[in-house]
């Protein structure tokens, strides 16, 4: 007789749905199963939204629709029953070009005597369906129905809005937690102890749940290390993103997107799996920072296989990424022509103008990433500062804050619609911008902006600031509350509008000690990077003060920027070879001549010696008076430089 593969292992699931046949299945194969349902479909109840859908595709009004899920057309015809005619619905869809997203939504359609117009193939995720749309379906100047199950896919709809549709959504069910969560908070302290040799996943909505479970009952550290020594299978690609967009890792997909195929497979596998695993130093990494694990699933966007984000991952690249910090700038005529029509605060508030600037130095330097054209400061304004860009003195805060009275008055950020304008630079970018390119959001960091406010503009002592800082802590904490979680809010608003990466600019932190940065500013910085969207790498980059340098790897997506002051290994040594770097060449290098930036660059490149993770840049941004060639230069002999052996 065959020995049962599993061999007495303990096998955790998640399935709901199917939860009886994955325990017989698991437990054929020789497993101790553990099956707990994780997640449980929710009407929306009354669904306005769906009745409106249905009378738009009545009317003619939408050319297109998108079911994602059987389910959830179903959910579609129940929740407008009672207020729209089911067969002039069902006769309407009919009429018009359906495209369902796997076997499911076909066979629910078939259900109701409809069949679609076209079906994706697998392994059915939405670049598959987008292949699709190009093939088979022109959507340019159409109203496209999208049916979603859950939450909005972020990066499919920008993909149908970049091909010219403009996109109606119809939310029918969410994922709630089981009526009885009991064996699904055992499963997750099971993990979070160690007591779980295999977990399976069959749906991306699992990883969600167990995470949001995990954080409710306050183990995310816990379970994050549980599962560093814990095989985790996925059915899919689907679930697989998932899984790396909530930074864990994936140690087996099988051959097929089935149940069957991955208890099969992981079963086979599982014991060496398990010894491979445990014996790994990764199994003994530990999370920094317990963030709420709740993922965005929008971080889907093709460039997340880009050279820029495999870097900001330390995997392998075929040559080193690079982009500059303000490389839309006054360096360059074309921005220069723009910034003579209106002030520099009206051009950050117009989105288009500031897509174009960016988009035209992408192009013309030939660079691997596009940061949005903004400043740090405008988040300042709807937290009740009287911000003004004055010439020749720069960004100078009218009514600036220096006393617990002072903070009083500051408001916290409740109407963040009021920065719609760098959102939709954000997404003006991303519709601009070539599909291979990442854009990165950004955002002051706390210290920063609460210097600005503190001291009213710039300063070289920030005196006002550190009294406050030493002296009144009460306000200083009060301040940077507000200040870290209109960040939280801002940045993830700028992650929901298409941008794939972010960074967070302490132009000023450099004045602090280590102790004093410990004190008073490190524990912000871990509430920002805990309030983050999950599995968007975040560019923490602080100048002036080496000594900062082990303090700013603050999770496992964070990388870290290098400026000018130290060299580039030492700095990468002190923040941590476990995670990704930017950096970090002198800006006045630019100022020089081809021959003396390529050496400059070939220098720094080979003092790294090609480790995976280097995103090269400069160590601050572009100085305006460099020549425009020599920055191209330096993008050229970085990509002929950087080539990995064997890629020539």
């Amino acid at each position: 007789m065959k020995q049962a593969d599993f061999a007495g292992l303990r096998v955790a699931a998640l399935e709901s749905r199917r939860a009886d046949d994955m325990q017989r299945l698991i437990e054929r194969q020789g497993g101790q199963a553990f099956v707990s349902p994780s997640m449980r479909e929710v009407p929306i109840e009354p669904n306005r939204e769906a009745i409106d859908f249905a009378y738009r595709v009545i009317t003619g009004e939408i050319n297109v629709v998108i079911l994602m899920t059987g389910v959830g057309f179903r959910y579609l015809l129940r929740a407008i029953e009672r207020h729209v005619d089911r067969q002039r619905f069902l006769d309407a869809l009919s009429d018009v070009t359906t495209i369902c997203r796997g076997p499911k939504p076909v066979a629910a359609m078939r259900e109701v005597g409809i069949q679609p117009t076209h079906r994706v193939g697998e392994p059915n995720t939405w670049r598959e369906l987008l292949q699709l749309i190009d093939q088979q379906v022109p959507v340019a100047n159409s109203t496209v129905g999208l049916q979603e199950y859950g939450v909005t896919n972020s990066s499919l709809v920008a993909g149908l809005e970049a091909r010219g549709a403009t996109v109606a959504n119809v939310k029918v069910y969410g994922w709630e937690f089981p009526v009885d969560t009991g064996p699904l908070e055992q499963n997750v302290r099971a993990i979070a102890e160690g007591q779980r040799d295999v977990l399976l996943l069959t749906s991306a909505h699992q990883v969600v749940n167990m995470l949001r479970m995990a954080q409710q009952m306050n183990l995310v550290r816990s379970l994050r290390d549980g599962l560093s020594r814990t095989v985790v299978a996925s059915i899919g690609p689907t679930t697989s993103q998932m899984l790396e967009e909530c930074e864990l890792s994936v140690d087996l997909e099988p051959s097929h997107p089935k149940m069957g195929h991955l208890v099969m497979e992981s079963s086979a596998a599982a014991t060496r799996l398990v010894k491979q695993k445990r014996s790994s130093p990764d199994s003994q990494r530990i999370t920094m920072v317990d963030t709420p694990d709740v993922p965005h699933p929008g971080q889907d966007h093709p460039s997340i296989n880009s050279l820029f984000m495999r870097a900001c991952r330390c995997e392998p690249t075929e040559r080193t990424p690079i982009w500059m910090m303000r490389q839309a700038g006054r360096y360059m005529s074309e921005y220069r022509e723009v910034r003579a029509k209106q002030s520099f605060l009206e051009l950050c508030k117009n989105p288009k103008l500031c897509s174009e600037v960016m988009c035209t130095a992408v192009e013309r330097l030939g660079v691997d990433a596009a940061i949005i054209f903004s400043d740090l400061l405008p988040i300042l304004e709807p937290l009740g500062f009287d911000l003004e860009f004055v010439k020749g003195d720069g960004p100078v805060i009218h009514n600036p804050v220096r006393s617990t009275e002072d903070v009083l008055r500051v408001r916290p950020l409740d109407d963040p619609d009021r920065l719609e304008f760098v959102y939709e630079t954000v997404r003006q970018t991303r519709a601009d911008m070539n599909d291979d390119i990442p854009v990165i959001g950004f955002s002051g960091s706390p210290f920063t902006l609460a210097s600005y406010a503190i001291e009213g503009g710039g300063s070289r002592q920030y005196t006002h600031t550190k009294r406050m800082m030493f002296a009144d802590l009460d306000a200083w904490n009060r301040l940077m509350e507000i200040l870290s979680d209109a960040i939280v809010v801002y940045l993830n608003r700028q992650i929901d509008a298409g941008a794939q990466c972010v960074q967070l600019f302490d132009s000023w932190v450099g004045c602090l000690s280590p102790s004093h940065y410990r004190q008073f500013v490190l524990p912000w910085m871990q509430r920002i990077l805990g309030g983050i969207t999950p599995g968007v790498p975040v560019i923490n980059f602080g100048t002036g003060n080496p000594e900062l340098l082990p303090l700013m790897r603050l999770d496992r997506r964070t990388v870290v920027g290098i400026d000018w002051r130290i060299d580039l290994p030492e700095g990468w040594r002190r923040a941590g070879h476990d995670g990704a770097v930017q950096g970090n060449l002198e800006p006045a290098v630019l100022l020089t001549d081809p021959d003396t930036i390529h050496q400059a660059a070939d220098e720094l490149l080979q003092s790294v010696d090609q480790r995976p993770g280097h995103i090269f840049n400069l160590g601050h941004g572009i100085l305006k008076e460099t020549p425009v060639d020599n920055a191209i230069a330096l993008v050229q002999a970085v990509k002929e430089l950087s080539v990995r052996s064997g890629e020539r």
